[in-house]
């Protein structure tokens, strides 16, 4: 009995010592001959595409974004000039006593045939016929922007923005005439180009607003 306990002692000892060798030594594969992983080109080529890929993604998308910030700031500058034309339209529209061109300033006066570069009016509310009252819109061809004045032209400041270059303005004047039966209208017509801080396209323009006096011209 003591014999076949040793024996069945030493077989149990002899299968756990194969079992964990088994698990201890490292495992060898037999590779077929067509089995095989990247080699060390193939790994180079790869990774230099996908570099080439990103490198271009990302310029692509650099000039996207750097495009998108010059169109916001050219639509800035155009707001800008909507903005100054839309007030100046409306000023107009609410005042009387239009003059364009040279002289007084008090007196009406057309241009109807040859377009001037300034117009002034009575503002709204203002004293009839007060020569510091007038409101002047002017064009300087020197810095070639448009310029408001609300004394008469005594002091006068721009109302478009430096990045705006005008070109050419002209304010035509008609019913200002004593005794006529056309309602006062002005017509303005500005030509210049527009453009942006580090913005080498510039957009030009051609942008033409009329204004009917409100009050009626009886």
């Amino acid at each position: 009995m003591k014999n076949r306990l040793q024996v069945l002692g030493s077989s149990f000892q002899k299968k756990c010592r194969n079992a964990v060798s088994h698990f201890l030594t490292p495992s060898t594969y037999d590779l077929k001959p067509n089995s095989r992983g990247f080699s060390l080109i193939e790994m180079i080529v790869a990774v230099g595409l996908f570099a080439i890929v990103m490198l271009v993604s990302v310029a692509a998308l650099l000039a996207l974004v750097d495009a998108n910030r010059k169109a916001r700031a050219l639509e800035s500058v155009m707001n800008n000039l909507n903005i100054a034309l839309d007030g100046m339209v409306r000023s107009v529209r609410m005042g009387n006593t239009y003059h364009c061109g040279g002289g007084t300033i008090t007196l009406p006066l057309d241009c109807s045939t040859t377009p001037g570069t300034s117009i002034a009016f009575e503002p709204y509310g203002g004293s009839p016929n007060d020569p510091n009252n007038q409101w002047v819109y002017s064009y300087d061809s020197t810095t070639k922007r448009l310029y408001r004045s609300e004394d008469s032209g005594g002091h006068r400041f721009p109302v478009t923005a430096p990045e705006i270059v005008i070109d050419d303005i002209k304010f035509y004047v008609v019913g200002t005439t004593a005794g006529d039966i056309v309602q006062p209208k002005i017509v303005i017509i500005i030509k210049g180009t527009a453009g942006a801080d580090k913005v080498k396209t510039r957009t030009t323009f051609s942008i033409q607003a009329t204004a009917v006096q409100r009050v009626l011209d009886i």
